[in-house]
């Protein structure tokens, strides 16, 4: 394998195939794949498993990239050696070539990196072939879906199902929901797919498809099947495990009725909740709303620290309904304030010790439920 590459473009490639491999990962899948072709390719190839990334470079589709390759061939050289080395060489133009058996040089311009590489032989064989049933999103309804959802999943491995985002695609709708028991959050999308398909993916690896994929104002194709998901773009294929076991019945924890409803900007409801962050009990941020039609306090004490009150009428907000005293974790608050966009954030109760929910009330695709606490007296 001989081929040279603008350095700048391998580095961002290695990059993105790196967020496969993790501390966790087996010795085999430590190292990236990188596989040099007669078609003038070179394919980067990453894995811990559950999660595998590969990058398809195409020179001749990509006169930047500056990719000459002289003689096909493979071989795997470990993340940590060759992220380093790419990135430290000291030229615009990275010449990588396979001496004897798998040992690499990788050359700049003085500088000159012999790395003991692996067979490419050695490398597990990874299952990347397509699943059948397939479907298409733009990829920035896809990031705003993901961005309001992704938080409200378990990071606790003791149901792994919560882990997750449940994806249910129906009736022409792409539906969204997360849900660590305690809150939920919930987001749909309207796309062009007469499949029918529910699967939940984990929330980590959706985000690391939001953050290497999804920028631009085009559509992904996701493809699946029963074990594993893919978002495909033009050069690049991630590839997901599924979790396995039951998601929880969402739909019947959203109440439908509501007994009082608050309004008031999104801006001052995170600003007055930032406010009282630093008070905690327990290393948990409880506040506590006492609302009438004719004021509503904003509240948050704790015996070690001291107690902090404001009234939200000044800052505009809206109390219709019956009255109403209700305690919350205000960093589960705040995390469904800053999902929902828009100036406005709709606050529905259905009362003192049930589920309520934040809504944009200009933006019916998007719910937030918080289940309250019991309340200090």
């Amino acid at each position: 394998m001989k081929f040279s590459i603008a350095k700048t473009k391998m580095y961002a490639a290695l990059q993105d195939v790196n967020h496969a491999i993790s501390s966790t990962s087996p010795a085999a899948l430590r190292g990236i794949l990188i596989e040099a072709s007669e078609d003038n390719e070179l394919v980067l190839t990453a894995s811990d498993n559950d999660v595998t990334i590969r990058r398809t470079l195409k020179g001749k589709d990509d006169e930047e990239l500056q990719l000459n390759v002289e003689e096909p061939g493979s071989v795997v050289i470990d993340a940590h050696y060759i992220m380093d080395i790419v990135h430290k060489i000291d030229a615009d133009t990275v010449k990588v070539e396979i001496l004897d058996g798998a040992l690499t040089s990788f050359k700049g311009n003085q500088a000159q990196f012999r790395i003991n590489g692996t067979k490419a032989d050695e490398y597990p064989d990874i299952d990347l072939s397509e699943p059948q049933q397939s479907f298409s999103v733009n990829e920035l309804k896809l990031s705003a879906l993901i961005e309001a959802t992704a938080f409200a999943a378990s990071d606790q491995e003791t149901r792994p199902a919560l882990t997750g985002i449940h994806m249910v695609l129906k009736e022409g709708k792409l539906i969204a929901v997360a849900t660590d028991s305690y809150r939920l959050a919930r987001k749909e999308e309207a796309i062009d797919s007469d499949l029918d398909i529910a699967v939940t993916v984990p929330a980590k690896s959706m985000n690391e498809v939001r953050s290497i994929l999804l920028s631009e104002d085009k559509d992904i194709r996701i493809a699946l099947d029963t074990r594993k998901a893919q978002f495909i773009t033009d050069d690049t294929v991630f590839q997901t495990r599924l979790l396995e076991g039951a998601f929880p019945e969402t739909d019947r924890l959203i109440p439908t009725s509501f007994i009082s409803t608050l309004t008031i900007s999104r801006s001052s409801l995170i600003n007055v909740l930032d406010r009282s962050m630093f008070i905690k009990n327990e290393n948990m941020t409880i506040n506590h709303l006492h609302c009438t039609e004719d004021d509503i306090i904003f509240s948050n004490r704790s015996q070690e620290i001291g107690e902090f009150e404001q009234s939200l009428m000044e800052e505009g907000a809206v109390f219709k309904g019956e009255p109403l005293d209700i305690s919350f974790n205000g960093g589960y608050v705040m995390a469904a304030a800053r999902a929902l966009k828009g100036n406005t954030i709709e606050i529905r109760f259905a009362g003192e010790m049930k589920p309520f929910i934040l809504i944009n009330p200009e933006d019916d695709s998007m719910l937030q439920l918080t289940l309250p606490v019991r309340s200090y007296d």
